[in-house]
């Protein structure tokens, strides 16, 4: 079953962008070519949903890392091979001999282009090749998850047509013949072939970029475990988009798959929130994670409900579309999936009665899924009090501590029900009233 998310909760763990400063996407988003950057894009829309998998895929991440490994490929030159090779042709071996004869008399006579393109193109992957033949030699000695693939795009480069090619060198004068012997080679016989070496270095690409940010930002390798465990746990967990950022520790299983989150306004309930499911989606696709070790149960699906806005197109105002939105959790809970579903400040459209029999109302039909992990925050702490009641209920709040009557944020999770209020304090503080009153 694949991993399911929808818009909205992509939107405001803010995962995707790739021109997005502050998005996840472009935190990794280090790579050198353009076929990595593709193969990024695809790894980040397509969570997995297999515990092994994605546990082979840390893996591979994880060895890259400690090798500390440079990507070894002229971009600019593999991006030649690439445009070159994406031109694969049908033609016999006499008809290319034909066809680069007629580009080289057409250059001689009109100044055309395509024949030094021609060339280039040659040049940079025979260069390329070499470099791959040398980078898969290396990664094959070493044991570890990534050995298979190395070793067997060294064995492809091995084959004699290949391994001839690359002892050529291009840069010299070559004969017309040769030329289109290497042109048939590269663009028609062996075209497939070529287009897993190319694979091969995109993988790389990605490998390396995403290993370099894990050893820049300190982050580590989640650890997947089956869905059926149902528990998430991890220490010192931040977020991974923010300098300097308070790292706070989580501990979910089945007899407490609720979290109960309380805290003031600024306390960092929401920062929170968004690092857990960042967290949950990074681990997801085998990325590292802001955190100082972290072990998870598959999950098949995120739902978040953080920046609820109306939508004046539907005619939804602020409130119905929050009721919306827990409808659709509801809907997607009900299926028997394992989910991780996150809810900050639940009906905060409406009135202080509502919301808090709304609150108390939603948090206690959701927590009878022990199948999914449920976090909510709100500010109407009451509802607490009535929910203590519920077991597989844990109880946490952000607190605020005063500094010479100005509120100050620890950031740091504690547990319990915050007592906090200080609303009033802050209205003052800021000489709303006196102004009002002048």
């Amino acid at each position: 079953m694949s991993f399911s998310i929808d818009k909205q909760s992509i939107e405001e763990l803010n995962l995707m962008g790739k021109f997005r400063q502050g998005s996840v996407y472009f935190l990794f988003n280090k790579v050198q070519t353009r076929g990595g950057e593709q193969l990024l894009d695809e790894l980040f829309r397509h969570p997995l949903t297999d515990e092994k998998i994605i546990n082979h895929r840390t893996a591979v991440f994880s060895f890259f890392q400690q090798q500390h490994l440079a990507f070894p490929f002229d971009s600019s030159q593999v991006s030649i091979m690439r445009e070159y090779i994406d031109t694969a042709t049908a033609r016999s071996k006499a008809a290319s001999y034909l066809n680069i004869l007629l580009l080289k008399m057409t250059a001689a006579l009109t100044r055309n282009e395509r024949f030094k393109i021609l060339i280039q193109g040659i040049q940079a992957s025979i260069s390329v090749l070499k470099r791959a033949y040398a980078f898969a030699n290396e990664l094959s000695v070493h044991e570890s998850p990534f050995k298979e693939r190395a070793v067997a795009i060294r064995q492809l480069l091995e084959s004699p047509q290949l391994a001839a090619l690359m002892d050529t060198d291009i840069y010299k004068s070559v004969s017309l013949q040769s030329i289109a012997t290497f042109d048939y080679l590269l663009r028609n016989k062996m075209n497939q072939q070529l287009q897993l070496v190319l694979d091969f270095i995109f993988e790389t690409d990605v490998n390396i970029a995403v290993a370099a940010v894990a050893k820049e930002r300190g982050f580590n390798y989640a650890k997947a475990l089956p869905k059926q465990d149902n528990l998430l746990r991890a220490v010192e967990l931040r977020h991974p988009c923010i300098e300097n950022a308070i790292g706070n520790t989580i501990n979910m299983h089945p007899g407490s798959n609720v979290i109960f989150l309380t805290g003031a306004n600024m306390a960092g309930k929401s920062t929170w929130m968004k690092s857990i499911g960042i967290s949950v989606y990074l681990a997801h696709i085998g990325f590292p994670v802001a955190a100082a070790s972290m072990e998870f149960s598959v999950r098949e699906g995120l739902y978040s409900s953080i920046n609820v806005a109306d939508n004046i197109g539907l005619g939804y105002s602020h409130f119905y579309a929050e009721v919306v939105r827990v409808k659709n959790a509801a809907e997607a809970t009900s299926t028997g999936r394992h989910l991780l579903l996150m809810f900050d400040e639940l009906f905060k459209g409406t009135n202080v009665k509502d919301a808090y029999d709304g609150t108390l109302a939603v948090t206690e039909a959701f927590a009878q899924y022990r199948n999914c992990l449920f976090i909510v925050s709100t500010h109407i702490i009451e509802v607490g009090e009535t929910l203590k009641q519920k077991k597989n209920i844990q109880f946490c709040f952000m607190p605020t501590i005063m500094k010479q009557g100005i509120p100050a944020y620890t950031y740091q999770l504690k547990e319990g029900i915050t007592i906090d209020r200080q609303g009033m304090m802050i209205i003052r503080n800021e000489g709303i009233l006196e102004m009002i009153g002048s």
